[in-house]
């Protein structure tokens, strides 16, 4: 089971933003996209990553001026990614490790994905119920 499994299984777009623009219009799409975090992109390279947490570490030191501020300066710009290649359960082991909960999936330094904790606990438990449904038929068939 690998990052690519869970890549596969969706489908859309990879919402991100510019390091340069205002954290309110940063705000405004993890509100209509209904998402916790945003990749910082510089062309094709990731260089932060823009979380619900950065939003509320920059109201608590900066008040409302903080919706006026550049993304650049309030993101997580220690940027922790991943391969397709790399297992759900190492990637699950690297977030709960480094208390993050979304990681961009990169190729050749160009972000291909992006996933978050509750998409590799969901795949994990999907697979889970499945071996188990299968262990059940193959139970009751005999």
């Amino acid at each position: 089971m690998t990052i690519q499994s869970i890549l596969q299984g969706r489908g859309g777009e990879i919402y991100s933003c510019a390091a340069d623009i205002p954290v309110s219009q940063a705000v405004e799409i993890l509100a209509e996209k209904r998402i916790g975090a945003l990749p910082v992109l510089n062309g094709d390279k990731v260089v932060g990553i823009f979380s619900e947490r950065d939003v509320l570490h920059c109201l608590r030191q900066h008040g409302r001026d903080a919706l006026d501020h550049a993304v650049r300066d309030v993101m997580t710009a220690d940027v922790i990614s991943v391969e397709r290649t790399k297992s759900v359960m190492g990637a699950l082991s690297l977030m709960t490790k480094r208390r993050i909960r979304h990681l961009p999936v990169v190729e050749d330094g160009k972000l291909v994905g992006f996933v978050s904790i509750g998409d590799l606990v969901k795949y994990r438990i999907d697979k889970i119920e499945g071996e188990a449904a299968a262990m059940r038929d193959y139970i009751q068939s005999t």
